[in-house]
């Protein structure tokens, strides 16, 4: 009887492999409401790699990643005009060369972007018709609404990368929680059941172009490249 490839079952979303639902049981998200917050706790999140800020406002509670120097009883502001970390604010209210991060792509849609441990963007220039020019980690310019919401500072867990695992348990366990495929083996060293790359045959393997919306399975190798080859 046939088997899966490993592509087609981790699709499938089998109990081998799916996440563990407890890891994002923490939506990072923006509260709807203006006004001051304050800091409940400061959690771990499996899902996240930062700690995550729980919020309190008019008695319903947000999440959203920690800052340095985060304190349970902080008190923060929604919508604020005041620059001070953990502070949410519109980025036309923020002034240039001011570090932010959890922003948003489009108005209210709670942060999409900047939001693992220890990283930041900075507001690079404000340009016209209510758009505004964020610099982030990789040094290139995004221009964005004036109406997106970010917030001020730089996010906890610097230095996180810096911490060896130590054992391979530890690395299974971290990628086991995030439903991530570990440890990553090369395509051509696999049995022929868990990839179209596999078998003990055809060591020297001509590089396989693969459609766009080809299936689970047969979607290896390079996915609709642009171009292949040496540049001349």
């Amino acid at each position: 009887m046939g088997k899966r490839i490993i592509s087609q079952a981790r699709g499938k979303g089998s109990l081998t492999y799916q996440a563990k639902k407890s890891a994002f049981k923490h939506k990072v998200k923006y509260p709807m409401t203006d006004g001051e917050a304050e800091i409940a706790d400061i959690i771990h999140s499996a899902g996240h790699s930062a700690p995550l800020i729980k919020a309190v406002i008019g008695g319903l509670p947000f999440y959203y990643p920690a800052f340095n120097g985060a304190v349970v009883g902080q008190k923060i502001i929604v919508n604020a005009l005041e620059i001070k970390d953990g502070n949410i604010m519109m980025l036309k209210n923020v002034p240039t060369a001011t570090r932010i991060y959890n922003i948003e792509r489009h108005p209210g849609d709670g942060g999409k972007m900047i939001r693992t441990a220890g990283s930041s963007a900075a507001v690079a220039k404000v340009y016209e018709h209510n758009k505004t020019g964020v610099l982030m980690p990789n040094k290139k310019e995004i221009i964005l609404s004036g109406d997106c919401r970010v917030t001020i500072g730089r996010i906890a867990g610097d230095g996180k990368v810096n911490k060896p695992f130590v054992k391979a348990g530890a690395m299974f366990y971290k990628m086991k929680a995030r439903n991530k495929l570990w440890p990553r083996t090369s395509a051509i060293k696999m049995n022929a059941i868990d990839h179209p790359f596999g078998s003990g045959r055809g060591k020297r393997p001509k590089p396989k172009i693969a459609k766009r919306n080809a299936p689970p399975g047969r979607r290896v190798g390079h996915i609709r490249p642009s171009r292949t080859g040496h540049k001349r």
